[in-house]
């Protein structure tokens, strides 16, 4: 028979008390995250500007590639079909070994708004992307540039049109878009599209919470001058990767960013198809985190501590808690749980992606592990010099 008081009792003691306090706090932040953060960054954008041509200012769209001609011949037509009032496209050749410069020679005698330029073969530079757009950057007649990659599929002729709305706080000179993977079957493709929504949804999130920190490459926008007034990429050459997450870290602030996320501001991009080149693609990217602002390395830092410290709380209080404060412990996972699966899987509701089941809780232990391993073996990789 149900006993109220021996249930007091067992809570009451001091072993009780101490785990229970650790995975309420823990808990307490993941829920505070989640509803903080990862709800925000899902939000849809509100549309600002009216639809007429006066309120869009024209749009210099610059794209990066290195022996892309497949991927050129299958995407660049929807960029350059977007209904957009004025845009330029320029596409960097960056010293492709393909027919890459032949397709853009043909493709600009039929776009009259399609420019292509090149990376002078030789150029020996730790990151030869930063010089590619640098060279696309100063080859842009406007103002306003859109960062995209050659890869990459809009979700509509109307992505030019969605980023653009970003700008119409004059204050705005960074705009970060969401790019998610083009969804496919397989283990792999699950994690990578967990991950990089994940990801997605806390870099916008905190950016729209007023603690901008990156973007994405893929669908990025930002002004020419603010490019300029900061000198480019000098302070990040010695740098292999960094030409986005790490230059928004240097430029966004709280005033001077707008996150658009819209199913229409999407970007798709092609995943890695192996676990090896997904693993140098994230070595690649988590090279430059340690050199984020400190307070956003202090808010990256909390949300897997927390993490952590819940899942061996919640081990702590099975081994040693007793049933009365496993059950309670078990409770409140559950309702991190709850609250955690209706934030994401609204996101994906609404930005048109795959519905996440129950993989999101394996995803959840899993990834921070992935991304230990990953900073612990950065020390014994040497740098490759190509992005």
């Amino acid at each position: 028979m149900f006993n109220l008081e021996q249930l007091l009792i067992s809570l009451n003691t001091p072993l009780a008390i101490a785990l229970l306090s650790l995975v309420g706090a823990a808990v307490l932040y993941q829920i505070y995250f989640y509803l903080r953060y990862i709800n925000q960054g899902g939000k849809s954008s509100k549309v600002i500007l009216k639809n007429t041509t006066p309120d869009y200012p024209p749009v210099s769209v610059i794209i990066c590639a290195r022996n892309e001609y497949e991927n050129l011949q299958d995407y660049l037509a929807v960029i350059l079909s977007q209904d957009y009032p004025c845009y330029e496209v320029i596409v960097v050749d960056d010293s492709s070994d393909d027919e890459t410069d032949l397709l853009l020679e043909r493709l600009s005698r039929q776009h009259a708004n399609l420019y292509h330029t090149f990376v002078p073969r030789g150029a020996r530079i730790l990151s030869s992307k930063k010089l590619a757009l640098t060279i696309g950057i100063k080859a842009a007649k406007y103002e306003h540039l859109l960062l995209t990659d050659a890869d990459c599929r809009p979700e509509s002729k109307n992505w030019i049109r969605e980023m653009m709305q970003g700008f119409a706080n004059e204050n705005t000179e960074v705009v970060v878009g969401f790019s998610p993977y083009f969804e496919k079957k397989g283990l792999l493709n699950h994690i990578i599209s967990y991950d990089t929504l994940f990801s997605g949804l806390q870099y916008m999130g905190m950016a729209r919470s007023g603690h901008p920190y990156m973007g994405v490459g893929r669908n990025l926008a930002y002004k020419r001058s603010t490019f300029f007034n900061i000198g480019g990429f000098k302070t990040l050459i010695n740098n292999l990767a960094g030409d986005d997450d790490l230059f928004v870290n240097r430029v966004a602030t709280r005033k001077n960013t707008t996150v658009v996320c819209n199913k229409d501001s999407l970007v798709w991009s092609q995943p890695k198809t192996t676990w090896h080149e997904w693993l140098h693609q994230k070595h690649r990217h988590l090279s430059v985190s340690p050199k984020y602002r400190l307070g956003s390395k202090l808010r990256l830092t909390i949300e897997p501590m927390t993490r952590a410290l819940l899942y061996l709380s919640l081990l702590a209080c099975i081994l040693w808690g007793g049933y009365v404060v496993t059950a309670v412990a078990v409770a409140l996972f559950l309702l991190r749980c709850l609250v955690q699966r209706c934030v994401i899987n609204a996101a994906t509701r609404r930005l048109g992606l795959r519905k996440i089941g129950v993989g999101l809780w394996i995803y959840d232990i899993i990834m921070p592990l992935i991304t230990l391993y990953i900073l612990f073996t950065q020390r014994f990789k040497k740098r490759a010099l190509y992005w």
